[in-house]
């Protein structure tokens, strides 16, 4: 290890959205941090994800950030639902005056890099943490190796677990790396990108007697759809042929937009929050501290709403010493998550077939979405929900 650790005021583990945002927000209110990561940049950003941003989240990162969310992103003002033979769409607009914006997450990772870069303070990239040591005192510690072997070492007064689903951080904040509240899902996602024009400018909700079937894009040329699923399907399995039947089985109107597939993949899910967002100096954020199904389009939008209470937290921890919002930090997001949670939940559920279902299941499984298609206040809770609920918390423009 090296005879002079790096010192800084907060250590982020992971150069994701929320990592990169919180360090972003930090170093406007003049709050060192390093965040580390064990992939390359290159990795990080030819990584293609998906993303869906709220309106909430677009403004965050439009006046933090770059507005490119604006300029480059396709602005979603509905979605469909599919089902029974019939589409039905739902106007955000006409039901809450707000839309989302169709910009993938590896595109707001470019922007959050560029910016860290441009502030002098670039990750640490090829830096892979092993363990947050001395997580009960006033310097805890991330330990870790370089790409070359070599180890490292950071002293912070705070460390932040933002380091995805298999965080190290979850070891001192819950006792393992699996503590938490979950449920698992007994289907998944038959995922595949093609190379062709959007198929629909907005994205389709279906559910056929076959199961999900999701109709996106990532641009202009290429599309992201999506069938449900067994978890234990092989990507190699089903052939070009049967995919095309599946998905266009799921769509009630018109002919789906074919062409080449060039990545065929198997995406399962659950839905999990830790048991804890804190222990000491050390805090979870972002898919450390929870993951959702990816049916409601939830997950880098509630990692957004855990940056921003943390960084309020964090502000007032430095600039006066309080630790009042570090306490309040697990209660203020967890409110925020848990309606998320319930959200992705219902969006899943609703729009999936179990591999269990009775006919009893899938005749109520239609009536709820005769339902929530049939009721305007129905529709008004699924546009305010989808399109973003206010974050509720102040400190990020300064």
């Amino acid at each position: 290890m090296p005879t002079q650790p790096l010192r800084t005021q907060v250590g982020i583990l992971g150069a994701g959205p929320a990592g990169l945002l919180l360090a972003q927000l930090l170093h406007r209110a003049g709050i060192d941090s390093i965040v580390v990561d064990q992939r390359s940049r290159e990795d990080i950003e030819e990584t293609v994800k998906a993303g869906i941003v709220e309106s909430p989240a677009a403004e965050v990162l439009a006046t933090t950030v770059s507005d490119r969310v604006y300029r480059d992103g396709a602005k979603h003002d509905g979605i469909a639902f599919h089902f029974d033979g019939q589409a039905h769409r739902f106007d955000f607009q006409d039901l809450v005056g707000r839309s989302v914006y169709l910009y993938p997450q590896h595109e707001v990772l470019k922007d959050l890099i560029a910016a860290r870069i441009d502030a002098g303070v670039a990750p640490l990239f090829e830096h892979t943490a092993t363990s947050v040591e001395d997580a009960d005192s006033d310097r805890p510690r991330i330990v870790g190796t370089t790409a070359d072997g070599s180890g490292f070492e950071i002293e912070a007064d705070v460390v932040v677990g933002a380091d995805g689903s298999g965080s190290i951080a979850r070891i001192p904040v819950v006792g393992s790396q699996q503590g938490g509240f979950f449920r698992e899902y007994p289907f998944a996602w038959y995922g595949v990108l093609v190379e062709a024009p959007p198929s629909s400018e907005e994205l389709i909700y279906s559910r056929s007697e076959e199961g999900f079937v999701l109709i996106s894009s990532r641009n202009r040329e290429v599309q992201r759809m999506y069938f449900q699923c067994d978890p234990a399907t092989d990507p190699a399995s089903v052939s070009d042929d049967e995919i095309w039947a599946k998905l266009q089985a799921g769509v009630t109107t018109d002919e789906l937009k074919r062409g080449p597939i060039f990545r065929k993949d198997v995406l399962r899910f659950r839905s999990f929050v830790a048991h804890r967002l804190r222990h000491g100096r050390v805090f979870l954020m972002g898919d450390a501290a929870h993951t959702v199904p990816p049916t409601g389009a939830k997950g880098m939008n509630l990692a957004i709403s855990d940056v921003l209470w943390l960084n309020r937290a964090l502000r007032e921890f430095f600039g006066s010493g309080s630790e009042t919002l570090l306490e309040s930090y697990e209660t203020d997001a967890l409110d925020r998550i848990w309606k998320a949670q319930h959200f992705s939940y219902w969006m899943t559920t609703m729009l999936h077939i179990a591999p269990d279902a009775s006919d009893f299941d899938r005749r109520r499984g239609l009536g709820e979405l005769r339902l929530v298609t049939g009721s305007r206040a129905a529709q008004e809770y699924l546009a305010e929900a989808y399109t973003g609920w206010d974050y509720g918390v102040d400190g990020w423009r300064d």
